[in-house]
């Protein structure tokens, strides 16, 4: 893997971009310790706030897991937002210091300001059992299985050059802690390991992604050079000069929405690490969100009556079932239905709501009951998945609406991201960004193509890349902003006919074909490991 590393690059050293100073990072740079320093006082002030209701912190623990998590997003940032600015910079658009420095900032934003869809979509991967129980030695096993994983394949790449992706590590790194809780279940025990459905979806968007990143971005510096017809802005770079005004502002413009769309995308698979660890070390304090609206419960009883009344149309007679729980468990653990499973979820729909409307508020639900009243709402959550989007109950109209109404009202209260776990995933994604970076910028911006990058194609890489990672983050699914840029840059050499090193390519395919199989091992023997261990 090593051969495109040492490749000699395309571009003069007397002018090289990297070597280009600013005297405006200068100022950013400063303004980023000021945002770092206020952040990390924010984010103190604000767990120890959420802490003080938990009856007992595991600080040792909790401090450690919380540490590796942010470390995964600090390696997340010099790792992936590498792409996003090495377009910027080996066209001259603007400096280095100061693009990576732009580049973290809005890295920063784009994490404070997602929804959060992304984040339990990549949760959904893991088995449902080790989330209902993720405050058990083997929930603890899985936290920090997946997350060591993550971090040992994104270094590995990282040292080498390489731009793999960091969505498709911890994707990986869940599927290998599924595979191990179902290696090392009893003989006969009903264990769920990865839901394939949701791992298909997912890896279907990260397949064509890159796909599409290569192909768009081709097809547009083509329009590009039929409809603008300026020699200047398909050739190399002249020494030190910026590109065309116009050319300019657009290429900043997409390395600043391909940075927030990182931000916001990936960030958010941070986040869902960090709560799946907040849930299991301190469930008193984060197991249910204790801040919406005061009229929240109120709408919530009345969901649940509806989808009670909705689920009654489709109950059978004569069915009887004994342990309502048991049996939505069952339903959800192994993606089946039957009409067992109907009058069961109804009932346990009935159960629930009836414990909780004993409390005006969330947060006055005493703390003894916060761990068992979210375990049963998520699974209630899981439940009408089935319905909503697996189709496993038939349901059309008025019935159909009731039960996405009463799942919006479920996952409000138990899938939330905390304002300060932003902050903090924020801070460390956009600090990871101003600290590694170069390694994948020579790569992507010398080491894909065999001439050096021009204006028209960092512009069409940027756009493309922009727009793929903004719609995906819209639909809830993960792409990686590396394969996505990278593969734009490699579409538009092709386009232009400035040629391939195609030991680079090789390398990136193989980084890209080893990732999977490779994060799925480091994870699956470091579960097994950490069982012994939690």
């Amino acid at each position: 893997m090593t051969d495109a590393i040492a490749s000699k690059p395309s571009v003069s050293p007397s002018c090289h971009p990297l070597e280009n100073p600013s005297s405006l990072g200068k100022w950013f740079i400063p303004l980023f310790g000021v945002v770092l320093i206020g952040g990390l006082g924010y984010v103190g002030y604000a767990l120890a706030n959420d802490l003080s209701v938990a009856s007992s912190v595991p600080w040792a623990l909790l401090g450690l897991a919380l540490l590796i998590a942010l470390g995964f997003e600090f390696v997340n940032g010099f790792h992936d937002t590498a792409n996003a600015v090495a377009t910027v910079i080996y066209t001259r658009s603007m400096p280095a210091e100061l693009a990576v420095v732009w580049s973290g900032f809005f890295n920063f934003l784009g994490v404070l300001l997602s929804s959060g869809a992304v984040a339990f979509g990549i949760l959904a991967l893991l088995p449902v059992e080790l989330i209902l129980q993720v405050g058990s030695g083997s929930g603890l096993a899985m936290v920090f299985a997946l997350l060591i994983a993550a971090i040992i394949w994104n270094l590995g790449t990282w040292y080498l050059g390489l731009p793999s992706s960091s969505s498709h590590t911890l994707i990986g790194s869940i599927i290998g802690v599924g595979l191990a809780n179902q290696f090392l279940a009893p003989q006969g025990t009903a264990t769920s390991g990865v839901d394939w459905s949701q791992a298909s979806n997912i890896g279907l968007s990260l397949l064509i992604s890159p796909l599409i990143g290569f192909g768009l971005a081709a097809i547009l510096l083509l329009i590009m050079k039929v409809l603008v017809r300026n020699k200047a802005l398909y050739e190399e770079p002249k020494g030190n000069k910026p590109p065309p005004l116009w050319i300019r502002s657009l290429l900043i413009f997409t390395c600043t929405g391909v940075s927030f769309a990182h931000g916001s995308n990936d960030g958010q698979k941070g986040m869902g690490l960090i709560m799946l660890i907040l849930i299991g070390l301190v469930p008193t304090a984060f197991a249910l969100n204790r801040t919406p609206d005061a009229q929240y419960l109120h709408a919530y009883e009345q969901a649940s009556t509806n989808v009670e009344t909705a689920l009654q149309k489709y109950v059978k007679p004569g069915v009887m079932v004994t342990d309502t729980r048991a049996e939505v468990a069952d339903a959800v653990r192994n993606k089946t239905w039957n009409d067992t499973t109907t009058l069961a979820l109804q009932r346990f729909i009935h159960a629930s709501s009836e414990q909780i409307s004993k409390f005006p508020t969330l947060e006055a639900v005493p703390t003894s009951l916060v761990g068992n009243i979210r375990n049963d709402v998520y699974l209630i959550g899981e439940a009408l998945k089935l319905i909503d989007k697996n189709k496993l109950l038939p349901m059309q109209g008025a019935d159909l609406d009731a039960v996405k109404a009463y799942h919006q009202a479920v996952d409000n209260a138990t899938k939330f991201i905390p304002l300060w776990v932003k902050v903090a995933v924020a801070l460390a994604l956009g600090l990871g960004t101003m600290v590694g970076w170069k390694r994948i910028v020579v790569t992507v911006g010398e080491k894909i193509g065999k001439t050096h990058l021009t204006y028209g194609q960092g512009a069409s890489a940027e756009v493309v890349a922009m727009v793929t990672i903004g719609a995906a983050d819209h639909f809830g699914l993960p792409v990686s902003t590396t394969h996505v840029l990278s593969s734009g840059v490699a579409g538009t050499m092709a386009a232009n006919g400035s040629g391939l090193q195609w030991s680079t390519v090789r390398n990136m395919l193989l980084a890209w074909v080893l990732t999977l199989p490779a994060s799925i091992g480091i994870a699956f023997v470091l579960y097994v490991a950490l069982r012994q261990i939690f």
